[in-house]
């Protein structure tokens, strides 16, 4: 089992071991007082996941009650947290109590801003089952739900007590979400790491499962890093989000239907990579998301994707906060007044 310490406003494991979710009780047992559980989980990891993680926690002794809902980003949203908050309600979940997220991304942001406001506050675990969420998103404490102005809007810093990584559960996804997984792990090679990059460059979609581990490791002790020195995201911690402001902005032009997450944070880089980069950074970046079978570009003419950077959650006034990759594992925070930014990116 490989051990990850964050130390951040509180102390938590990440813990990574193929089979390991057939231990979370015991695992959580050993990081929470509560004696009661609500697993968060949606119809989908429910099927695959959800009696297993049960019987798990049952076993080790808690009380087990579970909230389903519809798979997707649609889910994200301020009705399904307040169906949330009635459930926990309805079901007597008090402070003392623990949440866990059982899912990708969306069930850990939604599980942990419910954990961060319900009762003011309460512990919740993440069990990640996607790629994307074991390297990135059940890491570092943000929570959050989408609002129709953009993604992520409303969230809170909130730390989970440990977090159960079990990369055996990864071969149960359909190619393109493990591919959109990828997208992200791409990103830690780009912002931290060339030898990361390289390790993934070397591999494709097919043969990187020889090296899945290690990789995850490396990129959650990457995260690690950036979030202990930057909890609140208010410096380093910006670098995380290369990528991210075109693709957040593709996310929303294809209104979260065409292009997933990573897909979407893919053609971000790769676009910027485009802009800052020499030809063969440029390429060889290209190449490797390729690879993975995540596009490089989409059909939305820049002009159109660049107002709704301005939507994203990095503008602080008239400024936009952007990151650039000149070359391969070290990351540049950039801020440009907006309206600069939209004449930069429409050239």
């Amino acid at each position: 089992m490989k051990t990850i310490t964050v130390h951040a406003s509180s102390k938590y494991d990440i813990l990574i071991e193929n089979g390991i979710i057939d231990h979370c009780g015991d695992i959580i047992k050993k990081n929470t007082n509560a004696q009661k559980i609500a697993v968060i989980t949606d119809d989908t990891v429910n099927d695959l996941y959800g009696e297993r993680t049960e019987n798990s926690l049952r076993k080790a002794g808690f009380d087990v009650v579970k909230f389903v809902f519809p798979h997707g980003e649609s889910s994200k949203c301020a009705d399904t947290l307040i169906k949330i908050y009635d459930f926990l309600c309805e079901n007597g979940i008090t402070r003392t109590d623990c949440l866990a997220a059982l899912g990708g991304g969306v069930a850990g942001d939604i599980t942990g801003f419910a954990a961060a406001t319900f009762l003011r506050g309460m512990d919740f675990v993440q069990i990640p089952t996607t790629l994307l969420a074991q390297v990135d998103s059940s890491v570092g404490g943000k929570t959050a739900i989408d609002l129709k102005g953009g993604k992520n809007l409303v969230g809170a810093f909130k730390q989970p007590v440990c977090v159960i990584c079990d990369p055996d559960v990864l071969r149960t996804l359909p190619p393109e979400i493990f591919s959109d997984g990828m997208g992200e792990v791409i990103k830690y090679g780009m912002i931290r790491d060339a030898e990361l990059f390289d390790l993934i460059a070397e591999h494709n979609r097919e043969t990187v499962w020889s090296v899945l581990e290690d990789i995850i490791a490396k990129c959650i002790g990457i995260k690690r890093d950036v979030v202990e020195a930057d909890e609140f995201d208010t410096g380093e911690r910006m670098i995380l989000n290369f990528g991210h402001t075109l693709g957040h902005a593709i996310e929303s032009y294809y209104h979260y239907e065409t292009y997933s997450h990573g897909s979407a944070v893919a053609a971000g880089m790769c676009m910027m990579a485009d802009r800052t980069c020499d030809k063969e950074t440029a390429e060889r970046l290209r190449k490797c998301v390729q690879a993975y079978d995540l596009p490089v570009s989409v059909p939305a003419d820049i002009k159109e994707l660049v107002p709704l950077c301005g939507k994203d959650k990095k503008r602080a006034g008239g400024q936009l906060r952007f990151i650039v990759c000149r070359n391969i594992g070290k990351a540049e925070i950039h801020t440009m007044q907006f309206d600069s930014f939209a004449a930069w990116m429409g050239k």
